[in-house]
């Protein structure tokens, strides 16, 4: 067998060296899994001093053009005296830039006067996640193979430093995931809570509204799109004696005067077809038995063109009756019937304002319950149904407390209010009636008005019965719009004035100071006291109540009353 030069055999032995070594480089991996960046470097750096004899490894993790980097360093046995790594560092400084090919193979007088040879390598495809420098006082530093073992060093690394960022990043995610979720179910439960407080003040509002309904000296009640009775409130059930399952669907027929229900359900099927407001009188039979005459008025409840729902009220006219045929019997009764009947007007509008915030109520609670029960839940929208869901609520609650005072036999109190305020409460209860008669309302409240004295319930009386008798003054209008301006002003000295003005058909000038005079009425089926006591309302303020006939179509009445500061 033939010898084998010696240099052939350093070959093979250098060439097996450096497999042991890449088999010991890529097993690296499976020690540094899951460790922290600084591990996984100090480990190759000791695996490479170790394995190719180096005088020193030195690491610097981070972008080397950055400022936001660590440094490791790792020296072998053969550089002595052995030198402090900072000074290594310091050494190096100078040679480490992000081009790898401009740093100097070979180190003059690098330490203690030796020379060092250099090979820089980068951690990363363009070097972001560092770079690597072997150094060794060998002359032939580095052999082919151990720039092949310091190029599969610096792979391994990079491999790994990757694999724990994704990790650290991955680690942050699930940390930051784990807040966002504790947060969400934070706000979910805040949201819940939310949405039980609107659910009880909705049911506060709802038992509410019952007591005011059953309140109301009137029988109010609610039937279905298609005629038959949904809901008649307490003083239906006490005037009649019926019960509940006695008057639903069409059992309430069974209290009507047997001449008066065909013309009444004549009446009330040409409403289902046309879908107009309506009135008819007929005769409803006491518990005890007695008929009594009742004023039925009708109207629908449309959203969107759809009729939902028909509300109304019967009003006892009884004793209006018998007043028509002796008008002579004390003007206080004649008024109460007066007030009595505006509210049973009032009813159906009032009933159309509260059931619109209530339909809100119930559309907005249950868009919330869906926008919760999405995955995952929606809560931002979630929070604003259930915002929109209590401010339905409290708009229902305002509508009633503005019923309630307006209509309460409380002694007249005088006392600074707002009388913008006043006049948009009184709108409020209005409107439905007006745009039902097809009024054009246009407000034109003046600004920074000040405070007015009186009593506030009594002053929003007059404002009512002066809406009103404008709208009733263009019922017969068609030819026109039907305009109707209510305007405040400050009015000259010390006080304020507010007028209404509409395009109706006037009145005549003989007649302007028989407007105010007790039972004079140019309606067909007035009373005449309305504008009486209004008067009288101002005369008691230190006011006055006058009109005045437009240049155009129409009438202006006005009032003036002091400010609250003229006390």
């Amino acid at each position: 067998m033939a010898v084998q030069p010696e240099s052939s055999t350093e070959e093979i032995r250098r060439l097996r060296r450096c497999i042991n070594d890449l088999v010991s480089i890529v097993a690296l991996p499976a020690v540094w899994t899951g460790g922290a960046p600084s591990q996984i470097v100090g480990n190759l750096l000791d695996a490479l001093v170790s394995m190719l004899n180096l005088d020193f490894m030195y690491a610097r993790l981070g972008s080397p053009g950055g400022s936001d980097y660590t440094e490791m360093m790792r020296i072998g046995p053969r550089l002595q005296p052995k030198p402090q790594p900072q000074e290594i560092s310091e050494k190096l400084r100078p040679w480490l830039t992000d081009d790898p090919q401009k740093v100097s193979p070979v180190v003059s007088n690098f330490f203690d006067g030796r020379d060092i040879a250099l090979v820089s390598l980068q951690l990363g495809l363009h070097g972001e996640m560092g770079l690597l420098v072997a150094g060794s006082g060998r002359s032939d530093f580095p052999q082919q193979t151990e720039r092949l073992v310091l190029n599969v060093a610096a792979n391994q690394a990079a491999i790994g430093l990757h694999e724990a960022n994704v990790l650290r990043e991955l680690d942050q995610r699930v940390a930051q995931r784990t807040v966002e979720l504790t947060s969400a179910n934070e706000q979910l439960h805040e949201t819940r809570a939310a949405l039980e407080k609107a659910f009880d003040e909705i049911q506060r509002s709802e038992a509410k509204l019952r007591q005011v309904i059953d309140a109301i000296p009137t029988i109010a009640w609610c039937n279905l799109p298609d005629g038959p009775n949904e809901f008649l409130n307490k003083s239906w059930h006490e005037y009649t004696g019926l019960s509940p399952e006695e008057s639903h669907g069409w059992g309430w027929q069974i209290a009507f005067h047997s001449d008066d229900l065909p013309p009444l359900m004549t009446k009330w099927q040409e409403m289902l077809v046309t879908r107009e407001p309506g009135e008819i009188e007929a005769r409803i039979r006491r518990h005890d038995g007695v008929y009594r005459w009742f004023l039925i008025r009708a109207a629908p409840l449309l959203e969107e063109g759809r009729l939902v729902r028909w509300y109304g009220t019967s009003t006892d006219i009884d004793d209006r009756k018998r007043a028509e045929d002796a008008l002579n019997k004390a003007r206080a009764e004649l008024a109460h019937v007066a007030q009595v009947t505006t509210l049973s007007t009032l009813t159906a509008s009032i009933a159309h304002e509260v059931n619109q915030p209530l339909s809100g109520i119930v559309t907005n609670a249950s868009t919330c319950l869906r926008m919760l029960d999405a995955n995952p839940p929606n809560l931002e929208g979630a929070r604003e149904t259930a915002r929109r869901t209590i401010r339905d609520g409290n708009r229902a609650s305002e509508v009633i407390t503005r019923l309630r005072g307006l209509f309460s036999r409380k002694s007249a109190t005088f006392e600074p209010f707002d009388l913008n305020e006043a006049v948009e409460e009184v709108i409020a209860l209005l409107l439905s009636e007006l745009q039902r008669n097809r009024i054009v309302l246009r407000p034109d409240l003046a600004a920074d008005l000040p405070a007015v004295l009186g009593d506030r319930i009594q002053v929003q009386q007059v404002i009512l019965n002066l809406i009103r008798n404008g709208s009733d003054a263009m019922s017969t209008v068609d030819d026109r719009p039907r305009d109707l301006l209510i305007k405040t002003e400050s009015d000259e000295g010390s006080g304020v004035r507010l007028s209404v003005k509409d395009t109706g058909v006037g009145f005549d000038p003989q007649s302007e100071e028989q407007l105010f005079e007790a039972f004079y009425t140019t309606k067909g089926d007035g009373m005449g006291i309305g504008l009486s006591v209004s008067r009288s309302i101002m005369e008691s303020h230190r006011g006055r109540l006058w009109a005045v006939r437009n240049e155009g179509p129409g009438a202006t009445f006005l009032f003036s009353i002091p400010c609250g500061t003229n006390t």
